[in-house]
């Protein structure tokens, strides 16, 4: 057995195994824990299929970002989960059926799936071997793709700014700060110059 192929059981492994356990474990922190633990071991899956670029944006995005996020979420919001599968018995039929009919639609997909030989040899741009992946993906990115990438990223901006609207709650009786009529104030409405005789101050 070469050495690629030990790393490629021993990544798959133990992703599967991780993945596993963050749909079986009880405690919500160790399921964000075992996420993390299955994005490495996809990190290293794409490492030894030469994708290093897809490897660290897994890293940097999915495990520095999205499931740091989730952890935080997860220890700070304190919610009761005992509370919430109280009634898990009740959708259990409902959620079997629907397992069951996901199930059944991979299966036929992946009994139809079929390779066409066609496929290596017609990529739509031609590859150079001489220069490396992530400066290949990045040139397509922002000569070809300039446009639907600028779109993509609005798109996101957009839905970031629109989840920021809808989660912000304005309570009543908090003192706000206002920055346009602090900075609009004049200097007679906020200093008060008081003469004070000698001997006559506090």
């Amino acid at each position: 057995m070469s050495l690629p192929l030990f790393f490629f059981y021993l990544f798959s492994a133990i992703a599967v195994a991780s993945a596993f356990m963050v749909i079986s474990s009880r405690n919500p922190v160790h399921a964000v824990l075992f996420l993390i633990l299955t994005f490495v071991n996809g990190a290293g899956l794409f490492m030894l299929a030469g994708a290093e670029f897809l490897a660290l944006i897994l890293i940097v995005v999915y495990v520095g970002a999205v499931a740091v996020l989730f952890l935080f979420v997860v220890m700070m919001l304190d919610v009761d989960f005992a509370e919430l599968k109280s009634g898990f018995l009740q959708y259990a039929p409902i959620g079997i059926v629907v397992g069951v009919v996901l199930l059944l639609e991979l299966l036929l997909v992946a009994g139809s799936f079929v390779v066409s030989p066609e496929i290596a040899g017609g990529a739509s741009l031609p590859i150079d071997a001489t220069v490396e992946n992530t400066r290949a993906l990045g040139q397509v990115l922002y000569t070809r793709y300039v446009f639907l990438f600028q779109g993509a990223a609005a798109v996101l901006l957009v839905a970031m700014i629109g989840a920021i609207v809808l989660t912000l709650r304005h309570r009543q009786g908090i003192r706000r700060q206002n920055p346009a009529s602090q900075l609009a104030r004049k200097p007679r409405e906020t200093v008060k110059v008081v003469k004070v005789k000698s001997g006559q101050g506090l």
